[in-house]
């Protein structure tokens, strides 16, 4: 979004700082709208906030706390993103900002460089195409996590991602950092379930050469090579209780030594962590530091399971079937409508990764046009009740519908419009039924 296509609201209360923001803002090209209390923002036309790119609010206004003023605007159907501006920088009140929705957080004084950057991404990801661009699934459940992801991406606070194994915490985890300041530095990933507990330690911090046997040159940790990035801990949950008060450390201290080592050395990235396992109930198991659990979960995000998410299935499993068909050099029409059934009907306790891997070996064993449920659930389709002689009902179902469209359709001369308007569907509902059955929006000519 370039700077000179922002609208901008202002409410500040302080004379100085209000004027020097709008001249700054006003010279990159942005149309600012300031109000200097509390009360004359919340008496402006709600249509206009609708209309606005980004807030700028102070905390400490003379006439009431800028929360205040953010809690009466969300009740609006459109608020657009809110940064918030203050000297005094507690981070209970930036918490409670961030989970209440608001986009950032900054502390006076400011480079004003870093705040117009930081200006320009919140408003460029308030634009319609962002806001309907989806990365992590489309499901509404899915839909608020990502909106909630892009509320945390540009705080330096620690993110605890929890959910069952195999729903994408990784994948939501390499989002959360390239969609964040800190995507100028490398994502570091240490999967600490995976690591030896008694190499754990060096691996994340490095050691200096002679530090143990077999410590013959300085080694440098993943939270060194981490610089500006994102340092990601996944199964953080399976971590040795000795180490985790050294990330205890790492985490309110933002620094930390190399194995054998005596300069402590600063931490300047962020740090992002993932479990499955349910990190309070270890605590009280003794297994897992109940002070790291709240350090890491200042800003948690959970990952609700796929079978929870209905919506987000038959999304995956059209993306899936689209990569793996591209990279195995393979084409099909797309899944039956019983091999659809059976995935809204399966359990997927693998999540995500189940989905993707069943995906995979449907494409690299399917013999037909369509993804059949052999291919797809070799464990559940059998086989025996597709040969007995009977219809599946989704065929019964298909028919049905096939009939019920092509009368319609004929009696709107094929207009696909008039047809949708009158069978009490979207357009695009109609097309993509058409397109499953198979029929053609136009009569073929023999």
């Amino acid at each position: 979004m370039r700077p000179d296509s922002l609208n901008i609201g202002l409410i500040e209360d302080d004379p100085v700082m209000g004027g020097s923001l709008v001249q700054r803002l006003e010279l990159e090209g942005c149309a600012v709208r300031w109000w200097q209390t509390g009360q004359e923002a919340l008496q402006a036309n709600g249509k206009l906030f609708g209309d606005l790119d980004l807030v700028l609010c102070d905390i400490r206004l003379s006439d009431m706390d800028g929360e205040e003023v953010y809690r009466s605007l969300m009740r609006e159907k459109a608020v657009p993103p809110f940064i918030f501006i203050t000297g005094y920088g507690e981070i209970d009140q930036a918490v409670r900002l961030m989970r209440l929705g608001a986009a950032d957080y900054v502390t006076k004084p400011f480079r004003f460089e870093d705040f117009l950057s930081r200006v320009r991404d919140h408003a460029r990801n308030h634009s319609p195409t962002q806001r309907n661009e989806t990365a992590l699934g489309v499901s509404p459940a899915m839909q608020e996590l990502e909106a909630m992801l892009q509320r945390y991406s540009n705080t330096d606070l620690p993110v605890l991602i929890t959910g069952e194994t195999g729903v994408g915490k990784e994948v939501t985890s390499r989002l959360l950092h390239k969609r964040s300041a800190f995507a100028i530095g490398p994502f570091m990933a240490v999967n600490c379930a995976a690591i030896p507990g008694e190499l754990l330690e060096s691996e994340i911090f490095g050691h200096e050469r002679g530090a143990f046997t077999g410590a013959e040159k300085q080694h440098l940790g993943y939270a060194e090579r981490t610089k500006r990035g994102t340092l990601f801990l996944d199964e953080i949950g399976d971590m040795p209780l000795a180490l985790q008060a050294k990330i205890l450390r790492l985490v309110e201290e933002r620094n930390f030594f190399r194995v054998g080592g005596e300069e402590p050395i600063p931490f300047e990235g962020r740090i992002v962590a993932a479990t499955h396992r349910d990190l309070l109930s270890e605590s009280g198991k003794g297994s897992f530091r109940e002070d790291l659990y709240y350090r890491l979960a200042v800003l948690p995000l959970h990952i609700p399971p796929l079978r929870k998410r209905p919506e987000d299935i038959l999304s995956f499993m059209k993306l899936f079937l689209d990569e793996a068909s591209e990279r195995q050099n393979r084409n099909f029409k797309g899944y039956s409508s019983l091999t659809e059934e059976l995935a809204m009907d399966h359990p997927w306790r693998g999540n995500v990764r189940e989905l993707r891997n069943r995906v995979e070996r449907a494409v690299a064993v399917g013999s037909q046009e369509w993804i059949l449920p052999q291919d797809m659930f070799p464990d559940r389709a059998s086989g025996d009740y597709l040969d007995a002689g009977f219809e599946p009902l989704s065929g019964i179902r298909d028919d049905a519908e096939r009939r019920h469209i092509e009368r319609a359709l004929s009696v709107t001369d094929r207009q696909i419009a008039e047809t949708a308007r009158m069978l009490g569907v979207s357009r695009t509902t109609l097309w993509e039924k058409m397109t499953h059955l198979g029929i053609q929006a136009k009569r073929s000519e023999n």
